[in-house]
C-alpha cells in the first residue's frame, strides 16, 4: 500500500500547523518550506478546511491554523478521509466489485481484517504525536520563521 501524494501533502500542513497552534501559516510559506506545488497546496487545504481539521481566516493578518487541537487529531482519520480509496482490493468495494470468486474466497475477509487493523493502529496516533520534536530535534520544523501578527 502507498499513500497518494494528497494524502502526504495533506499531512505535512498538519504537521507544519501543529508546530504553533496559536499562529497562522499561509499556503505560499508552507508551498516555499517544502518545496511543492502552491496550486496541490491549496487544493489540499480547501479539503482539509471542508473536513474540519483547519480554519483559514481572512484579512491582512489572515493565514491557516488548525480548527482542532492537535491531540484530537488522529493519523489513521487523516488517512481515510484523504485517501480516495483505502482498499486493498476491488473486493473490498463493493460498489465496484465484480470478482467471480467473491462469494466463495477467504481472502477477502483476511485483507478486510487487515486494512481495518492498519486504520485502527494508525488512530493510535494523534497529530501532537507525529508532529511532535524528536529529541535529537529541537524542532521538526525548526527553520520555519513564526511571523508576529
Amino acid at each position: 500500500m502507498r499513500f497518494t501524494t494528497y494524502t502526504d501533502y495533506s499531512l505535512r500542513v498538519l504537521m507544519y500547523l501543529a508546530r504553533n497552534t496559536q499562529e497562522t501559516a499561509t499556503i505560499t510559506e508552507m508551498s516555499d518550506f517544502f518545496k511543492i506545488s502552491r496550486n496541490h497546496l491549496v487544493k489540499v487545504v480547501h479539503h482539509l478546511g471542508i473536513i474540519g481539521y483547519i480554519e483559514t481566516i481572512r484579512g491582512r493578518s489572515g493565514g491557516i491554523k488548525l480548527a482542532k487541537s492537535p491531540k484530537e487529531i488522529k493519523l489513521g482519520d487523516v488517512v481515510r478521509q484523504t485517501e480516495p480509496d483505502v482498499n486493498l482490493l476491488e473486493c473490498l468495494t463493493p460498489k465496484s466489485n465484480s470478482c467471480v470468486i467473491d462469494k466463495q474466497c477467504r481472502l477477502k475477509g483476511i485483507l478486510a481484517l487487515a486494512q481495518s487493523d492498519f486504520i485502527k493502529n494508525l488512530n493510535q496516533y494523534s497529530l501532537q504525536q507525529f508532529a511532535a520534536p524528536t529529541g535529537r530535534q529541537n524542532d521538526l520544523f525548526k527553520m520555519i520563521p513564526i511571523r508576529s501578527n
